[in-house]
């Protein structure tokens, strides 16, 4: 599902080596947190994935398709296969959950019953009850919810999550960690992009380390340990 190869990226402005020879493969099911401090390279690999950025050297290869030749014309195709949940999660304040669940469906251009769509995806993750509710009326746990609804919609076997629980308290961070053993329970490849302890700790999966850019530990145990 997701390779790299020893994959380099250099950022040549500052001359910083964001990510130094870095190889490892995620198979179709697993669950995998990537782990590190600040600056380890989370971000930057979570960029490559989505091929926002390329990398300096080596190859990045996703779903079987070796990014370096993909086509521009052809992203828009991959990234529905990638689903994305991000910490802040991004949600548009003037529309209500289940219109910013929809918003998705319509922005990549999918015929058909959204409003149904949107509504099963939001049952997913227990908010079918708020689906009229706008961001504001809901907690920042709930929030998040919509933005892994909205992530699910399309039915992307790949799901990808820069610090979803960034911002929540420790119990509404275990729900959303359930949620998302939930989904992949259910089949959809997930990786936790998280410095997070207790969450790694709590839910124990495979965990790749990053330290400076390399990746010093892959743990098929889990655990926090940088």
């Amino acid at each position: 599902m997701i390779q790299f190869q020893d994959v380099t990226k250099t950022y040549s402005r500052s001359h910083t080596h964001a990510l130094q020879k870095v190889s490892f493969m995620i198979n179709q099911g697993e669950f995998v947190y990537v782990t590190g401090h600040s600056g380890a390279g989370k971000s930057t690999l979570l960029s490559l994935i989505l091929r926002r950025i390329q990398p300096s050297e080596g190859i990045v290869y996703i779903l079987g398709q070796d990014l370096s030749k993909l086509k521009e014309n052809k992203l828009p195709l991959l990234r529905r296969k990638l689903g994305m949940v991000f910490q802040d999660h991004r949600l548009l304040s003037h529309l209500c959950a289940i219109d910013n669940v929809i918003f998705v469906l319509r922005a990549t251009g999918e015929k058909g019953d959204l409003e149904g769509r949107a509504l099963r995806a939001l049952r997913q993750v227990g908010l079918a009850h708020k689906r009229k509710a706008f961001p504001v009326e809901l907690s920042l746990g709930e929030q998040q919810r919509v933005a892994i609804a909205r992530a699910l919609v399309t039915n992307p076997p790949v799901l990808l999550c820069d610090e979803p629980t960034g911002n929540l308290d420790p119990d509404t961070s275990w729900e959303v960690l359930e949620l998302l053993n939930d989904v992949n329970l259910k089949g959809t490849t997930v990786l936790v992009a998280t410095h997070s302890r207790e969450l790694v700790d709590q839910l124990r999966k495979r965990t790749l380390v990053l330290r400076n850019g390399r990746v010093v530990r892959d743990d098929e145990k889990g655990g926090y340990s940088l």
